[in-house]
């Protein structure tokens, strides 16, 4: 058996090499991430699990009550699984802006499917047709 101490260790070496991950072998090792937490200071790019998701740190913070990662899109973002097709959520930025080809449900998940025809596509298709294409 291990010490307290030496669990701790390598958890953390285990959180450090889990950051090379790709997103889908991430998706399939969601345990590895740190859960979410209020008055952590978090890094862009870090992932972290809220509920059974992983999301991906948008911009540097210390996290809040009502921040949560679904709440504030401009935190986080959702990783999604492969296959799975998110609903359209208003980009914060060019970090995390639609590019050409990318699908959503809009304006909600039992809506058509839409294809981004644009890269750094920040309209809802509602909005802005011309940016996207219905595929359903």
């Amino acid at each position: 058996m291990i010490s307290r101490a030496k669990a701790c260790a390598l958890r953390a070496l285990i959180e450090k090499a889990s950051a090379s991950l790709t997103d889908e072998d991430a998706l399939g090792a969601v345990e590895l991430f740190p859960l979410w937490h209020v008055g952590i200071a978090y890094e862009a790019g870090q992932r972290i699990r809220y509920g059974d998701r992983l999301y991906c740190c948008v911009q540097s913070h210390t996290s809040q009550k009502g921040w949560e990662p679904p709440a504030v899109p401009a935190l986080f973002t959702d990783v999604a699984k492969p296959g799975e097709i998110p609903v359209w959520r208003q980009p914060t930025g060019a970090q995390d802006a639609y590019n050409a080809g990318a699908l959503v449900h809009y304006p909600d998940a039992d809506s058509p499917v839409y294809r981004s025809l644009l890269n750094g596509n920040v309209w809802e298709p509602g909005a802005y047709p011309q940016g996207w294409q219905p595929l359903s």
